[in-house]
């Protein structure tokens, strides 16, 4: 627990907190700028990666769920980012200024990008809100969730910009591209129910609390797996993404080739055998 309570202390947005038991291996990622209904500041570009690596290093840690205190998961951007962005471009230079501004936006995108980097699977828990950039981070975790009163929107447009942390890039697969196309011209809010029809999430719960217990169900069943398996599909499936299906299939045979030599092949066999729950090493 002073290991934890140390950790917090590190960010000034962000809260990791391990599930009961610790040992299920499961860690709750909130983000905690509930007065500013989580809008992402641009303290959360710097925090976010920074906590999603110290979890990825952190052998304890099997699942991360993700979600966001107080009534909204996510707001959106705060718009001070883009003030901070546009205060500190350099000179009156028309090339510099677009290096520089180029330079920030793809910070920004790898603060997202960094859940897809870390190597245990990431679970968006979404209650209430969940606009702009909510949208951007929750297409690049692995599994979503959300309950009853979630509504979501692509509002970039809205503010006059293209999106760019990389909602058009990963809605389309998630969503069909013509429903993202039409989301994201629109920037119409639309309800959990829609959500779940068009397949951004997985389920739809009644409340925020059974929510919270579902996905913390579904977590600790994934965290009970062998962490290389886990880790692995969610690898592959990943990098399957840009390749074609015969170096899909090479890179998995490369994968499995070195992976399948561990001990939790055996002891999944010998589990199941004996009719026992699996016991696999930390990773």
């Amino acid at each position: 627990m002073e290991e934890d309570k140390k950790e917090n202390e590190k960010y000034k947005f962000l809260k990791i907190i391990p599930t009961s038991p610790h040992s299920s291996g499961v860690f709750n990622l909130c983000l905690n700028r509930p007065s500013h209904l989580n809008a992402l500041s641009p303290h959360f570009f710097t925090e976010f990666p920074h906590a999603l690596s110290s979890l990825d290093q952190n052998p304890d840690v099997s699942v991360i769920i993700l979600s966001g205190a107080g009534r909204h998961f996510c707001s959106g951007i705060d718009l001070q980012a883009f003030n901070s962005i546009s205060s500190g471009l350099p000179s009156a230079d028309r090339g510099r200024i677009g290096e520089k501004l180029r330079r920030d936006i793809k910070f920004m995108q790898d603060a997202i990008t960094a859940i897809e980097l870390c190597r245990k699977p990431v679970i968006a828990a979404v209650h209430g809100a969940c606009v702009g950039g909510g949208i951007d981070i929750i297409t690049a975790c692995d599994l979503r969730f959300c309950s009853a009163d979630a509504f979501f929107a692509v509002k970039e447009v809205d503010l006059a910009i293209t999106a760019d942390l990389g909602t058009l890039q990963r809605l389309p697969a998630i969503v069909g591209f013509g429903n993202a196309m039409e989301l994201a011209l629109t920037g119409r809010r639309f309800s959990s129910s829609e959500a779940k029809e068009m397949g951004l999430v997985s389920k739809v719960f009644a409340s925020k609390e059974a929510m919270e217990e579902g996905v913390r169900a579904v977590a600790e069943g994934i965290a009970a797996k062998s962490p290389l398996a886990v880790t692995g599909t969610k690898a592959v499936l990943l990098r399957g993404r840009d390749l074609t299906l015969h170096q899909a299939l090479d890179y998995v045979a490369t994968w499995n080739s070195s992976v399948l030599l561990s001990d939790d092949p055996k002891e999944a066999i010998s589990a199941q055998s004996q009719k026992r729950k699996p016991l696999f090493a930390k990773l």
